[in-house]
């Protein structure tokens, strides 16, 4: 009877132990010397320890951060549904994998050389010329007709110039997606039976029309940049900020009606404040960090600890802007999309 109860004992010790091991290596508590970790899941967190370790610029590490932020977010409301029986065809966990290997595309951590360029229907193989700027002809091409144009003042051309960007890294973003979703079909295929292969159908064609439905968004992008690059801007332009512009531009073309635009309107105008602050902060970081790096040539121990400490906080506080901007961009994607609080990937 005591055996019995012995063995009873330790395999019960077991299981806990276990399930304790796997909810502590996805669920990270404070380590043993009382710090608090960044993120509460595990790959999260070694994802954001080796950034720490990388050249990334305190900008780009800000981005990563608020990137990492919104997938720790969309995560653990995936456990909930799951719990809860609502994701059966295993769709929604599926996009989350997605998602977080586009994050390490993204950021260089996923230990492939990144040869993605940026890329168009256009030779790729042009000669570069003085000027080009934005790795991709076409770009290119418009951009330096407008900046020769003399239709633009200054800030005109300054503002023009951040939507060409905001282009450029969206092309770059989808090519990233393609090779992800790309890669994670043909793992599927390796190692599912054609049963299942069948009942995954669905959600291969899923995937690729969400997929055509970027590259339509990408197209119109690049109508309103040739537009704006042979037009000028209009006095009656309702926005500034890329992000923004894009969003009202998506809100133009869905089915909304003239009340929910104009709620619509009014809210973006709210979110276009929060983008600028946000910009503001990554431009103080740089600036920042700069200051930092001189100090510590100087050597001055006090001088480079007040000028550290001020430089974490200042960096904190971006990341923070940058989360709380990066998540009402994804709630207003999903309210003009109708399609509910789906993870922006691009």
């Amino acid at each position: 009877m005591k055996l019995k109860c012995f063995v009873v004992a330790v395999c019960y010790s077991v299981c806990v132990m276990a399930g304790k091991y796997s909810r502590e290596v996805n669920e990270q508590k404070p380590g043993g010397d009382g710090l608090t970790v960044e993120f509460r899941i595990g790959k999260l967190n070694q994802v954001w320890e080796k950034a720490k370790r990388m050249p990334l610029s305190p900008v780009r590490q800000a981005e990563l951060h608020s990137d990492l932020k919104i997938q720790e977010k969309d995560e653990l409301q995936w456990k909930k549904l799951k719990a809860e029986g609502l994701d059966e065809t295993g769709e929604k966990e599926a996009q989350l994998r997605r998602n977080f290997n586009v994050i390490l595309a993204k950021y260089g951590m996923d230990g492939k050389r990144d040869t993605r360029s940026v890329e168009n229907n256009s030779l790729k193989d042009h000669d570069a010329k003085e000027g080009d700027i934005f790795d991709d002809p076409r770009l290119d091409k418009l951009w330096n007709k407008a900046k020769s144009s003399g239709k633009f003042s200054n800030e005109e051309l300054s503002s023009l110039k951040k939507e060409f960007q905001h282009h450029r890294d969206k092309i770059h973003e989808y090519n990233i997606l393609i090779d992800a979703v790309s890669r994670t079909e043909e793992i599927h295929k390796n190692v599912i039976s054609p049963l299942e292969g069948d009942a995954k159908e669905p959600e291969l064609h899923k995937k690729h029309t969400d997929l055509k439905q970027k590259m339509r968004d990408l197209n119109h992008g690049f109508e309103r940049l040739r537009k704006l690059s042979h037009e000028g801007f209009t006095e009656d332009s309702e926005f500034r900020e890329p992000r923004v512009i894009e969003l009202w531009e998506a809100a133009k073309r869905a089915n909304l009606s003239e009340d929910e635009l104009d709620s619509l309107k009014e809210e973006l105008h709210h979110f276009e404040t929060k983008v600028e602050k946000h910009s503001h902060y990554q431009e103080q970081l740089e600036l920042s960090h700069q200051k930092l790096q001189h100090v510590e040539a100087l050597g001055d121990k006090e001088h480079i600890r007040k000028t550290q400490e001020k430089y974490n906080t200042l960096a904190e506080k971006t990341r923070e802007i940058g989360y709380k901007m990066k998540k009402h961009m994804q709630d207003l994607s999903s309210k003009i999309s109708g399609q509910g609080l789906n993870h922006n990937e691009l």
